[in-house]
């Protein structure tokens, strides 16, 4: 009877803490409702008092009326109750319609615009990357402004009559292409994690090849071993395998990073062959998502090249595609037009940086070198670099163009080439 008395209450609440679509649980741990979002905010209260009396408001009141305020900007949602809205995102969806359609109606306020823009992002991007804080302005810019764009193309550029149903699929097809790979790209970068069994499994030891045994398979010497038989092994391999454990122990995930995962400080998790964390994905990089993370620049590229050629096609029927962007007489005498223009320059500079990053994806993959390996090896002056640092060469995993390649695309194992590494399993 008390077994059953004690299930029922414990079943009693379990219903009582099931949350509608518009209730959560604030960070008192309170329960409470979008709708009553400015009641009972004593806080702001505090501070409203205090300046009406023009008393000096306490140093950290400012903080925590920004906390309750966002803690109480929520959406409604169907499970879990409502969510927490990242107003972060916000920004985008307003500052870059409103600077596109302001760039468009001059030649000079466009100039302005257009070097702005960019500057106001790498600034925001240096002063978040300072932080090591995690924020979804950079997705949200993205995502809005592919939407955006292929919105403007087929209510402004689609309607001209200058472009064919088959080219409009084709960029159709391209932005959802672009999206289905930035989805798979946001799943699981390949997150290191605690394998309890694994343990004493198999230690993979991989050295120097003799110039004349052939009984060396690559390099490579697998030995099983239990904790009885580790604790008879040499001194000096213990020592190696001590050594080894205390550089590729992280402090924070509480695992062994085997080689060439890293620790990304944003997300706060190790990541196998992790390449950088990208804010344009809000992800990190790494052995899982590499693939599909360069086929959506991939796809991205390929689609604003091509949309890009179609709109200057439009708006400058009677200039070379290539030299429409620099010269395009009396685009500005119809805002539609300008508009349209403005926005192919916008997708211009975006692409710009797109290219460099893929060409920089590309020269690493050829070279078996990730781009935290070559910011580190370029620190610690243990690389060749060439081109002003655009080419890295550790020449610690290259085994050749076509391995690298076929490694990168899971054809083969990732083995360092002259140097000894201990794997645990």
């Amino acid at each position: 009877m008390k077994k059953r008395a004690k299930r029922e209450l414990k079943e009693e609440e379990d219903k009582e803490e099931v949350l509608c679509c518009c209730e959560y649980v604030n960070r008192h741990g309170e329960r409470s409702h979008v709708a009553a979002c400015c009641c009972d905010c004593e806080d702001l209260d505090d501070v409203c008092d205090r300046f009406l009396k023009r008393e000096p408001q306490k140093p950290e009141s400012l903080s925590h009326v920004s906390a309750v305020v966002f803690d109480r900007i929520r959406v409604p949602w169907f499970w879990g109750g409502a969510r927490k809205l990242d107003l972060s995102i916000v920004p985008p969806l307003v500052l870059l319609p409103a600077l596109l359609h302001l760039a468009a109606f001059h030649f000079l306020l466009g100039v302005l615009v257009l070097t702005a823009l960019p500057g106001l992002v790498l600034w925001y991007y240096f002063f978040t990357h300072r932080k090591k804080g995690r924020t979804l302005f950079f997705l949200s810019l993205a995502l809005f402004s592919l939407g955006y764009m292929y919105y403007l193309f087929v209510s402004e550029v689609f309607p001209r009559g200058d472009v064919g149903q088959g080219e409009l699929a084709a960029v159709s097809v391209g932005v959802s292409l672009t999206l289905l790979t930035l989805i798979y790209t946001k799943r699981d970068p390949g997150i290191v994690r605690l394998d309890q069994q694994a343990v004493h499994s198999t230690v993979t030891y991989y050295s120097t090849l003799p110039d004349n045994d052939s009984s060396f398979n690559g390099g490579m010497q697998e030995v099983s071993m239990t904790a009885v038989q580790r604790i008879g092994s040499s001194e000096q391999e213990g020592l190696e395998l001590k050594e080894s454990g205390r550089r590729n122990w992280c402090s924070v995930c509480r695992v062994v990073r085997p080689p060439r995962a890293g620790h990304c400080r944003i997300c706060g998790v190790c990541v196998l062959r992790l390449d950088h964390h990208c804010v344009w994905i809000n992800n990190c990089v790494g052995q899982a998502n590499h693939v599909s993370f360069l086929l959506t620049l991939v796809f991205f590229l390929l689609t604003s090249l091509y949309g890009i050629g179609l709109v200057l096609r439009s708006v400058c029927p009677q200039q070379n595609v290539l030299t429409a962007l620099l010269y395009c007489p009396g685009v500005y005498t119809h805002y539609s037009s300008a508009l349209c223009f403005t926005c192919a320059w916008y997708c211009s500079i975006v692409t710009g940086g797109l290219l460099h990053l893929l060409l920089v994806q590309i020269i690493n993959i050829s070279y078996n070198v990730t781009e935290r390996e070559a910011r580190v090896a370029l620190r610690e002056k243990t690389a060749r670099s060439a081109c002003w640092g655009l080419v890295v060469d550790t020449g610690v995993y290259s085994r050749g163009l076509w391995s690298n390649w076929s490694e990168f695309i899971g054809c083969d194992d990732s083995r360092p080439a002259g140097n000894k590494w201990e794997e645990i399993n």
